[in-house]
């Protein structure tokens, strides 16, 4: 289960990406970091850490 923060950097990223038309093809937590992890358009990975920061891989 994400935390709040991931829950709101989530929403506020999945927003900002589909604003600009890109596609989130997927949205999923990893089990064993408890990282949010999104992939957005075709080559676009955005991890979520518990705490809310965020960055691009």
């Amino acid at each position: 289960m994400p935390t709040q923060e991931q829950i709101r950097t989530c929403f506020i990223l999945c927003y900002r990406n589909t604003k600009m038309y890109l596609p989130i093809y997927l949205v999923t937590v990893d089990k064993r970091t408890k990282n949010v992890v999104i992939l957005v358009g075709e080559e676009t990975e955005i991890v979520i850490y518990p705490n809310g920061k965020w960055r691009y891989l």
